[in-house]
């Protein structure tokens, strides 16, 4: 379950988001970095500066030290130099307090300049992502008009198919029609056509019975006629 949420999670991510996302994170890092590096940097500058003032208080003591000796005032001379051990314990403090800082102040600069050179690199790198990102989504909606192309074709397809099966019930029906139908020679019509003529000659011959000759005469001449 663990796998499948992570890849439905990857899935979902836009990528150019994603990464100026992460550009924004790393120039907040930068910021601390930067911010933290100025401090150490500064605590470098103050413990040099106490070495510095202390060295010259050294070099001062011992400095007063020769000219007492010169004068011949050993007990000044010894006073000058006892301040003069003093101060180079001291000195010998604040010079390693001073390395120390002077160290951490590398250090801090290096990972600086190293995360500055790491988010240029980035963003540089940012603009061929998204040059592939809009690629790729270019690919994906012209994937998808190719199925929708191919959907359109498969539709096409069944509806040429139904129309061929249209065609088909239709020439099943037709046939079925035509082979329930009473099979017929023609002589029925043909004899129902004389039948109905021959019964209207006899009637008009039986008319012409009840006629007279001449009349009878009149009427077969005319039917010869109309042969």
């Amino acid at each position: 379950m663990s796998s499948n949420i992570n890849a439905l999670l990857d899935k979902a991510e836009d990528p150019v988001k994603m990464i100026d996302q992460l550009i924004r994170n790393l120039n907040d890092d930068l910021n601390k970095v930067k911010a933290e590096t100025a401090s150490i940097m500064a605590e470098e500058t103050r413990a040099k500066r106490e070495a510095d003032e202390c060295q010259s208080d050294v070099n001062k003591m011992l400095d007063y030290a020769k000219r007492a000796i010169e004068a011949g005032n050993d007990d000044d001379a010894r006073q000058f130099l006892s301040k003069k051990a003093a101060l180079t314990e001291k000195l010998n403090a604040f010079n390693t307090k001073y390395e120390a800082a002077r160290a951490n102040s590398e250090k801090m600069k290096q990972m600086y300049n190293k995360l500055t050179l790491e988010i240029e690199e980035l963003n540089e790198r940012r603009a061929t992502i998204k040059a592939k990102v809009a690629t790729a989504k270019m690919q994906e909606r012209i994937n998808k008009m190719g199925s929708s192309v191919n959907n359109s074709k498969s539709s096409l397809d069944s509806f040429s198919r139904m129309e061929e099966k249209a065609n088909r019930m239709l020439d099943e029906a037709n046939a079925m029609a035509e082979l329930n139908s009473k099979p017929s020679d023609g002589l029925d019509d043909l004899m129902s056509k004389y039948d109905s003529k021959n019964s209207s000659v006899e009637d008009e011959l039986a008319a012409l019975k009840n006629s007279s000759s001449s009349a009878i005469e009149d009427e077969l001449a005319k039917l010869k006629e109309d042969k």
